[in-house]
């Protein structure tokens, strides 16, 4: 059986929810853009960077994948500031380089997490996430570790 449905009533109805649902989520995504910001102008970003690669080369292992980890350390928070690091790491190193090329592999390897639980449960009132935030994290990491681990298989 077939109902006969206006389908431009449908529509303009199913846009009416869906702007109300934008309006409910931009603080959440204020709140994100404004960190991020805030992160990056405040140095600490490169302080970041810099105690991992220190670390790193501490423990005598190769520090050539680091120049790639803002693109990483950024993708869980937001997917364009990550692709704009990408970008600079391709500009800085070359996009033939490791280091461009592993901050591709990360843009592929890791997931918005942050931008993922602000919006999705921010839309619909979730305020206890329970152990979404950790479960997204720890495969936000796994996936930064293989990546670096197919960058040198790869391409070094």
């Amino acid at each position: 059986m077939r109902k006969r449905i206006n389908v431009y009533d449908a529509f303009v109805e199913g846009a009416k929810e869906g702007f109300s649902t934008a309006v409910r989520i931009i603080p959440y995504l204020v709140a994100i853009l404004v960190s991020i910001g805030v992160f990056r102008a405040s140095g600490a970003m490169d302080f970041l960077i810099q105690g991992i690669a220190g670390v790193v080369r501490s423990c005598g292992i190769d520090d050539q994948f680091v120049g790639a980890l803002p693109t990483a350390l950024m993708k869980p928070l937001s997917g364009s500031g990550a692709r704009g690091l990408m970008v600079d790491a391709m500009s800085t190193y070359g996009a033939d380089s490791f280091v461009g090329r592993l901050a591709c592999i990360f843009q592929g390897s890791t997931d918005t997490t942050f931008y993922i639980l602000a919006v999705y449960f921010g839309s619909v009132s979730v305020t206890r996430t329970r152990h979404a935030l950790s479960c997204g994290l720890i495969a936000d990491f796994t996936g930064i570790l293989a990546a670096i681990f197919i960058g040198y298989l790869f391409f070094n």
